[in-house]
């Protein structure tokens, strides 16, 4: 039996974040006929991952729908998968070259046309973690290089600097005219809706059902399948209890004449 694929989703107020990603993983299923497909948010929205782990026999695959390396795929899903009886945790959602061609698909959607926009900004949830900011900046560049070299910048919503409004008063400063942004979210939220406000060209919409993130969801539980299972330390021996001390007591002799 397959391990299922529990899909990893953040979780938002945003009433329409949740069928957002039950839609992604709709076209998961149609790729992947016969896998056990569940969801499980880290807060927010039910149903909250350790319920989904809870109600999931048998072993399984966590896949983060998040974009880049960072506290949750760090720390949160571990933990998480370590309650589980045989659970392992795949890597996150990005950088990749799949990321980017629905990034540029939702682009073009939106309006843009390379001879009129000449800029872009990636905008990015945000993270304090450095090797997220790393990922980003690595999907900033692939992107750039998809769009025939028009520069590219990452911002955040929240957490890091540059903030997305910054960013494209800073490329408006450099004689850019108007700025795209390009929405790095899997599903619509405050911080997708608060980036694309800040656009002066195109605002791209989320990720979300695009068929390059589907098949990127099953390149990583594949990917996390064919990687072999960290080897557990056996658990130390304990120590050896002291050695009991016992006190002989000798009687004098008496009474012996030489």
């Amino acid at each position: 039996m397959q391990p299922t694929l529990v899909a990893v989703a953040h979780g938002s107020r945003d009433p329409r974040a949740l069928p957002a990603v039950q839609d992604l993983l709709a076209r998961v299923r149609e790729l992947r006929p016969g896998l056990d497909v569940r969801l499980g948010h880290i807060e927010l929205n039910r149903p909250l991952l350790p319920d989904t782990l809870r109600h999931t026999a048998g072993p399984a695959v966590l896949v983060p729908l998040l974009l880049s390396r960072g506290h949750h795929v760090k720390r949160d899903l571990p933990e998480a998968a370590a309650a589980h009886a045989d659970a392992r945790v795949a890597a996150p959602l990005g950088p990749h070259p799949l990321l980017v061609e629905a990034l540029y698909d939702r682009l073009h959607e939106a309006g843009w046309h390379p001879a009129r926009h000449t800029a872009a900004v990636l905008a990015a949830a945000g993270s304090r973690d450095p090797d997220a900011a790393a990922d980003t900046r690595r999907t900033a560049a692939l992107l750039s290089e998809r769009l025939g070299g028009v520069p590219v910048v990452p911002a955040y919503a929240s957490a890091a600097p540059p903030a997305v409004a910054e960013a494209v008063r800073a490329l408006t400063a450099r004689g850019h005219r108007r700025i795209a942004v390009a929405s790095y979210f899997t599903a619509p939220g405050r911080f997708a809706a608060q980036s694309a406000a800040a656009a002066t060209g195109p605002a791209a919409a989320p990720l979300g059902d695009h068929p390059a993130l589907a098949r990127l969801v099953l390149r990583r539980y594949d990917e996390a399948l064919a990687l072999p299972r960290p080897r557990t330390a056996p658990a130390p021996l304990p120590a050896p209890a002291p050695a009991r001390r016992t006190r002989v007591r000798i009687a004098p002799i008496v009474g012996v004449s030489g």
